[in-house]
């Protein structure tokens, strides 16, 4: 199993990449299931999640192609114009909840779905019932069978749905579902993400009918057909905002090309407020440290709320802030296991419930720490960039699943890491 190593005391400075949005990926190459004719995807992460995704979609029929230039994939074509199998098996399922998002899809346009029900994870439990519920309202008769969510329905049929949270998963499904539905589906208190948003507009593409995707209410007018579509992904706004965190972490100068400021709104007032300077570069945002930074308390809440899949990263930049922080979790129950291991590289954080009380030190030490979910793992990497001595992180498999190369471009701005086979 991979550790990183990382060394800490360097300024990080000059410009990183952004890779494709790995949370847009997934919904998007999904979404291939609704139509028989080829969809052509760019910008595509080059990621264990997006590799089980594929294996997913292979295993149900769907003809992949891959075009790649310098060893990265570059372009993908899917096609789902033969469809032989209509269940998602556990095994897959198990290790990325996305895989869920066949279900809407299959059921729309084939009348039938069989897919693994994904079970509760590191984070948190994120229960599929929300998914279940517009399903069931659209006119599909569900059971649960021996661990797999069987659904049929000869035709979906538009409806009103109220959402009891905004859940991103369970609009991503109702949305692709409601695509070849009967009629018009209303989706009330959807989420807002711009990954939502993003699939939306490749939907629109195949000839799906969405109003005001983004907005807390949607609108989908079901067509009888989709076709092919043609699309480059969005860079990805978690990966932007932890090499921006980073940045800033290392009292650095950096330019993260492909970031955009639309998407990152909450989180860069934030970064604003520690006392860094952000500059909107257009398709770029820099950040240049100004010494210590300042504590800030942060709330995370559904976009446009700070996220929370920044919430680790900011708190590794808090452990070394002047001054006393309090960060709230409000979105996942189980996601401060980071704050543990950042205690053992001298942190000083109180959890109480909820909430993380954190008060900056002057410094952190290097350790072996542990990394117990994707966005805990990079933390922990950012915390090591500032913490005196050497750093490593074992378990860093769960970075494949959501950052391409991360070694890589932090060594491009300065940084002293390297990732250990074992």
């Amino acid at each position: 199993m991979d550790s990183i190593l990382v060394r800490g005391g360097r300024r990080l400075q000059g410009e990183v990449v952004v890779s494709g949005s790995k949370n847009s990926a997934l919904p998007v190459l999904i979404s291939s299931l609704l139509t028989a004719e080829p969809c052509f995807y760019q910008n595509i992460p080059d990621l264990k999640d997006v590799h089980t995704t594929l294996r997913l979609l292979t295993g149900l029929g769907v003809k992949i192609k891959r075009e790649s230039h310098s060893g990265k994939p570059s372009q993908l074509s899917l096609r789902a114009d033969s469809i032989t199998e209509l269940k998602a098996p556990y095994d897959l399922v198990k290790t990325m909840r996305a895989s869920f998002l066949v279900l809407g899809p299959l059921l729309s346009r084939f009348g039938q779905a069989t897919v693994s029900t994904p079970g509760g994870c590191a984070i948190g439990t994120r229960p599929v019932n929300l998914h279940l519920k517009g399903l069931t309202q659209m006119g599909a008769s569900i059971e649960l069978v021996h661990g797999y969510v069987q659904a049929r329905a000869k035709r979906l049929y538009g409806t009103r749905i109220y959402l009891d949270l905004p859940s991103v998963g369970a609009t991503e499904n109702l949305m692709m579902a409601a695509t070849l539905a009967k009629g018009t589906t209303v989706i009330e208190n959807a989420a807002k993400e711009p990954e939502v948003t993003e699939l939306a507009s490749v939907l629109n593409k195949m000839g799906a009918k969405i109003d005001k995707p983004g907005s807390d209410t949607v609108t989908i007018e079901g067509v009888d057909v989709l076709g092919g579509v043609s699309h480059c992904l969005i860079a990805d706004r978690i990966e932007a905002g932890t090499y921006l965190v980073a940045a800033a972490l290392t009292d650095g100068e950096v330019v993260v090309r492909g970031a955009r400021s639309d998407h990152l709104d909450s989180f860069l007032m934030k970064l604003k407020e520690t006392g860094v300077t952000v500059s909107d570069e257009g398709n770029a945002i820099k950040v240049k440290g100004s010494g210590r930074g300042k504590s800030v308390d942060i709330v995370t809440l559904p976009h446009p709320g700070f996220p929370t899949d920044l919430q680790a990263q900011m708190m590794a930049l808090m452990a070394v802030a002047d001054g006393v922080s309090v960060i709230t979790e409000n979105i996942f129950e189980n996601r401060f296991m980071h704050a543990q291991e950042l205690k053992r590289m001298g942190g000083n954080i109180r959890l109480e419930g909820k909430r993380a009380i954190v008060k900056g030190v002057q410094s952190l030490s290097g350790a072996t720490v542990m990394a117990t979910d994707l966005r805990a793992s990079v933390s922990l990497i950012l915390a090591g960039l500032v913490a005196k001595g050497v750093t490593e992180i074992l378990r860093v498999y769960h970075l494949d699943r959501g950052y391409e190369h991360i070694e890589q471009k932090l060594s491009g701005l300065g940084a002293d890491i390297e990732r250990l086979k074992h």
